[in-house]
C-alpha cells in the first residue's frame, strides 16, 4: 500500500511539474503594437488584462509626421501583433516594418469599410477639389483614411481587431468577445445620441471649418459638411488663393463655425476666424486622443467631445 501511494505521488508530482510550464504561459499578456492612440485604446478596451499594448504615437501626436525611431522598432520587433490603420494613412509603416524584422500577425483595422475616395469626401465644393489636386503628393492615397470618425465604422475597427487578438490568443477569445460585445453596445448608443443632437439643428447651419480635412466620415455619417484650408494630411500646405477662397465662401455663407484641432498649428485657424469675425469654438479632435486627464482621453469620449463642440456652435 505504501509503495502504491509512493507511485501515486510521484505521478502527481510529476503532472504537476508538466503543468506549471502551461499554465505560465497561458498567463502571458499578448504583446499588441498599435500605431496611434485610437487604435490603441480600441485594442486596450478589447483585451484588457491579457493584452500589453505599445503605442507608437501617443495622445496629441500627429501620425502624418510622425518619423520612427530605433526604440519604435525595436518594440515592433518584440510584438506578436501590429494593429494599424491602413489607407495609407500610416505611410511610414514599411520601411519600419522591414528595419525592425517584425514576423508577427498583422491586422488592417480599415478592413472591409465603406472607405470615402477623394472625390466624394470633396465634392461639397470645388474649392476643397482644386485645393485636393493642387495637394495630392501631400496625401496618403487614393481614400481618405481617417475613418475612425464614423462609429459605423468603429465597429468595423472593433470587429477586426476583436478577430486578431482572438486567433492570436484563442484561450482569451471568450473574453476578448465578451469584451467587445459590450463596446459595440456602447458604440450604437453614443451614435443614437450624436443622431438626435444633429437632428435639431437648422439645415442652414451645418457647415464647420476645421484645420485639416479628417472629419468627411462624420459629415457623411450626420449630414454635416466639413470644410478646411488643408488637405487630407497636415503636411500639406494651404495656399494664399485657397485661404482666400474659403475666406470668401465662410462670408457669403456665413459660416461661424470654425475650430482649431489639437494636432495642428492654430495660428492659421485664428487667421482666418479674424478676417472673417468668426469666434473659434473649441479644439476637436480628429486623429489623436487627449491626455489622460483631458476631454478625448478614450475613442468615445473623443467622439462625444467633437459632437458636443460641433452641435454647440451650430445650434447658437
Amino acid at each position: 500500500m505504501k509503495f502504491g501511494k509512493s507511485i501515486k505521488l510521484i505521478f502527481t508530482a510529476i503532472f504537476v511539474s508538466l503543468a506549471l510550464p502551461v499554465t505560465a504561459h497561458s498567463a502571458e499578456k499578448v504583446k499588441i503594437l498599435a500605431t496611434f492612440s485610437i487604435l490603441g485604446d480600441m485594442v486596450e478596451r478589447i483585451g484588457g488584462q491579457h493584452v500589453n499594448i505599445t503605442t507608437l504615437i501617443g495622445p496629441d501626436g500627429d501620425t502624418h509626421v510622425y518619423r520612427p525611431t530605433p526604440a519604435a522598432a525595436k518594440s515592433m520587433r518584440e510584438s506578436d501583433l501590429l494593429v494599424f490603420n491602413g489607407l495609407e494613412f500610416e505611410g511610414w509603416l514599411d520601411r519600419l516594418v522591414e528595419a525592425s524584422g517584425f514576423n508577427g500577425k498583422r491586422v488592417v483595422a480599415t478592413t472591409g469599410i465603406d472607405a470615402i475616395p477623394y472625390e466624394e469626401g470633396d465634392d461639397h465644393d470645388e474649392h476643397a477639389k482644386d485645393k485636393h489636386d493642387d495637394h495630392a503628393h501631400h496625401d496618403h492615397g487614393e481614400f481618405d483614411p481617417h475613418a475612425w470618425q464614423s462609429l459605423a465604422n468603429a465597429i468595423i475597427y472593433v470587429n477586426n481587431i476583436t478577430a486578431a487578438l482572438a486567433q492570436i490568443a484563442p484561450a482569451n477569445a471568450t473574453t476578448f468577445y465578451q469584451n467587445r460585445a459590450a463596446y459595440i453596445a456602447e458604440i450604437k448608443a453614443l451614435d443614437a445620441q450624436i443622431h438626435q443632437m444633429v437632428a435639431g439643428l437648422p439645415e442652414d447651419r451645418r457647415t464647420v471649418v476645421t484645420s485639416h480635412d479628417a472629419f468627411q466620415y462624420f459629415g457623411r455619417s450626420y449630414g454635416l459638411t466639413f470644410l478646411a484650408p488643408q488637405g487630407l494630411s497636415t503636411e500639406s500646405e494651404a495656399s494664399a488663393k485657397d485661404v482666400a477662397h474659403l475666406i470668401e465662401q465662410m462670408r457669403a455663407k456665413r459660416i461661424s463655425a470654425i475650430f482649431v484641432e489639437n494636432i495642428t498649428d492654430p495660428r492659421l485657424i485664428t487667421q482666418i476666424a479674424k478676417e472673417t469675425g468668426a469666434t473659434v469654438g473649441g479644439t476637436l479632435y480628429p486623429g489623436a486622443l487627449s491626455a489622460p486627464d483631458g476631454p478625448a482621453s478614450t475613442y468615445l469620449k473623443m467622439i462625444r467631445h467633437n459632437a458636443t463642440m460641433l452641435a454647440g456652435a451650430l445650434g447658437s
